[in-house]
């Protein structure tokens, strides 16, 4: 047996070596999605950063050997006009001798026309030699300085395409080898996504339920032979939760009930649902199907770092609700179980303290069923003695009726004798004077 303290109200209870195994297994299980998941963040980082320092190198190198290319071109253009340069002052020096040897030829030949005549078609001959020479002459250094200046032209095209073929050689290695960083990044990536989706619960198609149910039905036989594991096909109320656990002792007293939901989207769902949108519902049908706890079982926001500690505690917003992700549902299970057990041991101990004082139970039972009878009995006698005063008030409310009644007769009576004995035959003809006559004839008569 190994002893555990409750995070939240510092209880310490005891569990069995099935509960321990599961709550490390747990811990593991925890530990190890959460060093996937930072594994599979750091893979991802590193895949960006890789991507974007070989994008920088790259744009870096095409820079660098844009930045020589054109460094080059423009020593090369700076060259070719310093040989357009050279080229037009060779020619210009060339014409500007030529210039001046034609000039001196023309003073020579004008000093000698008018010095000899017969000189004067040796001096054409030679002055037509002489042009001819000179022109030989500027068109070799023409052809020269052009042959010059067309090989230096030559060997710069020459060297410019070696280095423009030899950066395009170490453009495509340096991509060929970020290519194959790139692969293998993405195979390792894939390698970690296949290895979280084979230790997920949607192994080989299954549904999370399917998946929920396979584990509990693994170790049913093991630690819950009289539970009841079944799904919630009761709708009369409108809604159903998807499963519904219930334990009894050997008694048919229930230990513990728990509502499940299970909740599950694929990778490809546009419209993502979060875990707060299922808890009023949750609650709603725990409520409806009598049940003590409700848990939702999700693997929704699969990055949430709250979702992905371990058993996420939500009764401030409703009472016994709790969010785990399916590693954590047979966990929980035996949690709630234990505790369930341990107040069933206390309630227990607590009916065997009552039968040890069974006379003083019974005793006080007795006496307060003689309280009861009593209490009721004098409860009857009041009720009995207020009706009969009542009754008694009502037949004195009568007599009193009764005794005005003969007041007034009485009263009445008097006034008529009194008016009776006032009466004589003198008020009674008094204004007649027919019964006044008749009565006088009779009293003559």
């Amino acid at each position: 047996m190994h002893e555990i303290i409750c995070p939240h109200c510092s209880k310490a209870f005891k569990i069995d070596e099935a509960g321990y195994a599961d709550i490390l297994k747990q811990v593991r299980d925890g530990e190890f999605e959460q060093a996937l998941h930072e594994r599979l963040e750091l893979a991802e980082r590193e895949k960006r950063d890789a991507i974007a320092l070989a994008e920088a190198k790259v744009t870096n190198a095409l820079q660098k050997a844009a930045a020589a290319k054109d460094t080059e071109i423009q020593a090369l253009k700076a060259q070719l006009d310093a040989g357009e340069v050279a080229r037009k002052l060779a020619v210009t020096e060339a014409l500007g001798t030529v210039s001046k040897e034609r000039d001196a030829l023309a003073n020579e030949l004008a000093q000698a026309r008018t010095a000899q005549q017969a000189a004067a078609q040796l001096a054409e001959a030679k002055l037509a030699a002489s042009d001819v020479a000179r022109q030989l002459a500027v068109t070799e250094a023409v052809n020269e300085a052009v042959g010059v200046v067309a090989q230096e032209r030559d060997a710069l095209k020459s060297e410019l395409n070696v280095i423009t073929v030899k950066n395009q050689l170490e453009e495509k290695a340096i991509k060929e080898q970020f290519a194959v960083q790139l692969r293998d990044r993405e195979g390792e990536i894939e390698r970690l996504r296949d290895m979280k989706a084979r230790l997920s619960t949607k192994m080989v198609g299954e549904t999370l339920e399917q998946h929920c149910e396979i584990e509990f039905n693994r170790i049913r036989a093991a630690a819950f032979q009289r539970a009841h594991f079944e799904k919630d096909n009761d709708a009369r109320t409108g809604s159903k939760g998807d499963y519904i656990f219930r334990e009894a002792d050997e008694h048919g007293t229930e230990i513990v009930s728990i509502m499940f939901e299970m909740k599950n989207e694929s990778d490809e769902t546009a419209t993502k649902k979060r875990n707060e949108d299922f808890l009023k519902e949750l609650d709603k049908d725990r409520t409806e199907k009598a049940c003590e706890y409700a848990v939702l079982v999700s693997l929704l926001e699969p990055e949430s770092e709250l979702y992905n500690s371990g058993i996420v505690d939500v009764s401030h917003r409703y009472p016994k609700m709790y969010v785990v992700r399916p590693q954590f549902f047979v966990p929980l299970i035996t949690l709630l179980r234990n505790a369930a057990l341990n107040s069933l041991k206390y309630k227990s101990e607590l009916a065997l303290v009552r039968s040890q004082n069974v006379d003083i139970t019974k005793f006080e039972t007795q006496l307060d069923e003689f309280k009861m009878a009593f209490g009721r009995n004098w409860r009857l006698a009041s009720e009995g003695f207020e009706e009969a005063i009542r009754r008694i008030d009502e037949a004195i409310k009568d007599l009193e009726k009764t005794k005005e009644a003969l007041h007034k007769s009485a009263n009445n009576l008097r006034l008529a004798n009194d008016k009776a004995d006032d009466l004589t035959i003198k008020k009674l003809t008094r204004g007649n004077p027919t019964m006044a006559a008749k009565f006088a004839e009779l009293n003559n008569s």
